[in-house]
């Protein structure tokens, strides 16, 4: 059962203080047993230890004062003389002030263990009144007891009842918890950041960034997930180039048949020039998809992310479609750098705005960037997507379009998620589609 606070969990409440990242949370599995031992050992040694000690040390300072005192009590006129050698052997500093009254004193500010054990040993051991001044001076503490014709004042020195090596004791239990926690920050950090770099390698290789292998390092079950990653990689290049070099012998195998019908079409002069015109049509139709298949299935493995001008890119295809009769309006910041694959990029663009002057008469292409993601819009103001069938739009061979192959969006998607991006089909605002390309920055 979880325990609830105010609508809210423990458990939630707790996450929220936890740190986020392995290192803070390992360090955190470190440092609270060390704390916990460390205040189980302070109470032990403080409560148990010194605690005695406390007793027994004002007890044999409140024993001696007793001592002096009941020995001037019974022979008055030897007292300078037991003055001077009970301070001589106890390390008092007493003073005897004649026909004077005991005043009371206000209770101290802060009274300790040691002072509540030397009270109660004085009221044990000494039947007089008297007073106790804590604060009255840093080295000692003034005893005041009333006698028969005057006031005993008695110096205490404080280290009679203080351990001095208690403060070397807390330094000592500090300083040993930071030694020990800085020890073990330096070995998770080393553990850590063999993690924190298979981490960044397998981001990269999931963007299309060719980071090569890397170094296996920390505990043994790290390095054997470095090198199952190093491996996975190599295969992962390995199937590419495999498939690359089938498709380019598939593309030449294809289009060579298609050039010779093209050639034997121009040598047959009996065929009407309108069926031989339709014919052509129908192979170029056959390479274009030919081309476009090999592409979607090629996908850009071979290109390396680089830093890209942003801003030239989206001008060149907004140029190109110009030239194709498209009318588009281009609004992109000024130097917006960033590392992708730019051709495939290119590509994926380009796609997107010739499914866009397909159906619409004007196109908006615009590009936004933040800290962390770049942002990509292509709007049109056709008559868009109903939003029950964007998902399936965005599947390969799917087409609103009869005469479409529907590989458009299916290979702007493909390209886009090989950068670790998204692809989204939207509502433009006004009416039309708006296609967003959302990058990591």
């Amino acid at each position: 059962m979880k325990l609830r606070l105010g609508g809210f969990s423990a458990e939630r409440v707790l996450r929220q203080f936890l740190p986020r990242s392995l290192l803070g949370r390992s360090l955190l599995i470190v440092l609270v047993p060390l704390v916990l031992l460390q205040a189980v050992a302070l109470q032990i040694f403080y409560g148990s230890h010194l605690d005695e000690l406390s007793r027994r040390l004002a007890g044999s300072v409140a024993g001696e004062v007793a001592f002096m005192v009941d020995e001037i009590a019974r022979d008055p006129y030897t007292r300078g003389l037991t003055i001077q050698e009970t301070d001589a052997h106890f390390g008092f500093s007493t003073v005897f002030l004649s026909g004077q009254r005991l005043r009371s004193l206000p209770p101290p500010d802060a009274p300790g263990p040691v002072d509540n054990d030397l009270e109660g040993g004085l009221k044990t051991d000494m039947r007089r009144p008297f007073t106790v001044s804590w604060n009255h001076s840093a080295d000692f503490i003034r005893v005041n007891v009333q006698m028969a014709d005057g006031v005993l004042r008695i110096d205490v020195p404080r280290k009679r009842l203080y351990i001095g090596t208690l403060y070397i004791f807390f330094l000592w239990l500090i300083g040993t918890a930071l030694l020990l926690f800085g020890i073990a920050a330096l070995f998770l950090r080393t553990q850590v950041r063999g993690i924190k770099r298979l981490a960044v390698a397998a981001e990269s290789f999931g963007m299309g960034r060719d980071v090569g292998p890397i170094r296996p390092e920390g505990a043994i079950e790290v390095r054997r997930a470095a090198a199952a990653f190093n491996r996975m990689q190599d295969r992962v290049r390995r199937f590419l180039a495999q498939r690359t070099t089938m498709l380019a012998g598939v593309s030449h195998d294809l289009r060579t048949p298609l050039t010779r019908l093209r050639l034997a079409l121009a040598m047959l002069p009996e065929i009407p020039p309108g069926e031989a015109a339709d014919m052509n049509t129908d192979i170029e139709e056959m390479e274009k998809l030919i081309s476009v298949y090999l592409s979607f299935a090629r996908g850009e493995g071979s290109e390396q992310a680089m830093p890209t001008d942003i801003s030239l890119l989206l001008d060149d295809v907004a140029v190109a479609a110009r030239r194709s009769g498209a009318v588009i309006d281009c609004d992109v910041p000024d130097s917006l750098v960033a590392t992708l694959r730019p051709e495939a990029i290119r590509r994926a663009v380009t796609n997107l705005v010739d499914n866009a002057r397909r159906h619409a008469r004007h196109v908006w292409l615009m590009a936004t960037a933040t800290r962390r993601t770049l942002r990509i819009i292509v709007d049109d103001d056709g008559p868009g997507i109903p939003a029950a069938q964007r998902e399936t739009m965005l599947r390969p061979f799917e087409s609103a379009d009869a005469g479409g192959t529907g590989l458009g969006l299916a290979i702007a998607k493909d390209i886009v998620g090989a950068h670790g991006g998204d692809l989204l089909l939207l509502d433009r605002p006004g009416g039309g589609l708006r296609v967003v390309i959302e990058l990591p920055g």
